[in-house]
């Protein structure tokens, strides 16, 4: 089982780059940073938590997750590159194709995709999705940026993303970049998984992470896809043996450990205590 880091990233604190650098000499695989353009001040949407208020200021501070990852990789040489999670939709399809293809170029395929359908509608609604066919944009977003990563000459003919035969380099050297969909294991969800990505990330108050692992392995056989989903757990508070067992009955992929908002010395700190715990090097 992997082990990542995740870095809600804000304009104050550590940067992602020197915890990328000190993630990866002590042992960790994967680096993890999140993705809001801007918070609209009026908001219906509720937060995942249910309230009513976000928990915290760091929503409206997040650095924008590419540039981030992107200066990680120009100080590492291993450490996996992704996002908890990314908003594909909130971006042109045709640029962000681009943008994700160059970054896993110039990081020699080390770039992955946490996307999710996005929580916050109000945010959509400023990019012109709409809310209530938000996993359809995404759908057809990562058909033609997939196209767009693997054919000579690609093109695209959808309800949202639509696009003549064209060129376009770099290609991602792992062929296609994976995305892993963030969002609560729900029937439709995981049917949704099996159909259009590479894998589940739980949500931090996800439970029988297994049984739902189990499901999303019957759903990713009948649609006749090869191989194994990935299963990356999001760890938001202490484990105990039985959510490690849980886990290793999901046959969880990657366990994804939050560091705090705060300054280097004290995440480094944090870091090295979760590295002995964990029997990292």
């Amino acid at each position: 089982m992997r082990n990542g880091i995740v870095l809600f990233t804000s304009d104050r604190g550590i940067t992602p780059a020197a915890l990328a650098r000190a993630a990866e000499e002590r042992g960790f695989d994967t680096i993890y940073v999140p993705e809001h353009t801007h918070i609209p001040v009026r908001r219906d949407a509720l937060h995942p938590t249910g309230g009513e208020e976000l928990p915290d200021d760091r929503y409206l501070r997040t650095l924008d997750p590419w540039v981030s990852l992107a200066t990680c990789a120009a100080v590492t040489t291993r450490i996996g590159l992704s996002t908890a999670v990314a908003l594909p939709v909130e971006s042109d399809p045709i640029t962000l194709a681009k943008t994700l293809a160059t970054l896993d170029h110039l990081s020699g395929g080390r770039l992955s995709i946490g996307a999710g359908f996005g929580w916050n509608t109000d945010e959509l609604a400023d990019h012109g999705v709409p809310a209530a066919r938000r996993r359809t944009v995404l759908k057809e977003y990562l058909e033609a940026m997939r196209a767009l990563w693997t054919e000579e000459e690609a093109a695209y003919d959808g309800e949202f993303v639509s696009f003549g035969p064209s060129w376009a380099y770099p290609k991602p050297p792992q062929g296609v970049i994976p995305v892993v969909i963030g969002a609560g294991g729900g029937p439709k969800t995981l049917a949704w998984i099996a159909r259009h990505a590479d894998g589940w990330m739980t949500t931090p108050v996800e439970t029988d992470v297994a049984a739902k692992a189990d499901a999303l392995r019957e759903e990713w056989a009948a649609n006749g896809r090869a191989g194994e989903p990935q299963i990356r757990v999001l760890v938001a508070r202490r484990p105990s043996a039985e959510d490690f067992a849980d886990w290793s009955a999901a046959k969880a992929t990657e366990l994804m450990w939050g560091v705090p908002d705060a300054d280097e010395a004290t995440v480094l700190a944090h870091l090295d205590k979760l590295a002995g715990r964990l029997g990292l090097a």
